[in-house]
């Protein structure tokens, strides 16, 4: 990598930080006007809608969901994609997580499967933190996964946070339930349109 590529990443990197650091601001700011629970419901449903439309980037650039009849290969490209997606909405500088597959539904064959994600540094929450306004902060990780998800097709059953950074844990453990098969089912055609 060249010394310009070097210095092209480093400022990109810089802008990403200055963004966050604006949003947590700004968070900041509806918050002391509007109240935290305004500031918390108007930052969920702004990632929300980020994270639709990354997810059907990743959709549109992968192809169609998998459905190959083996629940444990085809979770295993769901959890590809969602990595993706994070990798796409917050740069690897400014996290640090992973996902896996913790179960690949019943027996294999269908029913739902669970995806992990790991967040072991997330630099919204040091943003925020620094801008004062962590006291009362929710984290919106669950809609930008239900954001993902959507923009994926795919159907979650369960989206939850088992720990998370911002209550003190040493890292946020986001669990996914999937419905599988991962691809809905062809629809059926109607006889007005056969033939």
């Amino acid at each position: 990598m060249s010394a310009d590529e070097v210095n092209q990443r480093a400022q990109t990197v810089e802008a990403y930080r200055l963004w966050w650091q604006h949003d947590a601001h700004w968070y900041q700011g509806v918050a002391s006007r509007f109240g935290q629970q305004a500031a918390n419901e108007i930052n969920a449903e702004a990632l929300r809608k980020v994270a639709v439309h990354v997810g059907q980037r990743v959709g549109r650039r992968s192809g169609p969901l998998p459905d190959s009849g083996d629940n444990g290969k085809d979770l295993e490209e769901l959890r590809r994609r969602y990595d993706e997606c994070g990798d796409r909405m917050f740069p690897r500088e400014l996290r640090n997580a992973s996902t896996e597959v913790e179960d690949q539904g019943e027996g294999g064959g269908g029913g739902e499967g669970l995806i992990v994600l790991t967040l072991r540094r997330n630099f919204a929450i040091t943003m925020v933190r620094m801008a004062g306004s962590l006291e009362g902060y929710r984290c919106p990780c669950t809609d930008i996964h239900a954001g993902w998800s959507e923009g994926l097709g795919v159907t979650l059953t369960e989206n939850r946070a088992e720990s998370c950074l911002r209550d003190g844990d040493k890292a946020c453990r986001l669990l996914m339930r999937v419905a599988t098969p991962l691809a809905p089912p062809a629809p059926a055609s109607s006889p007005a349109t056969e033939g």
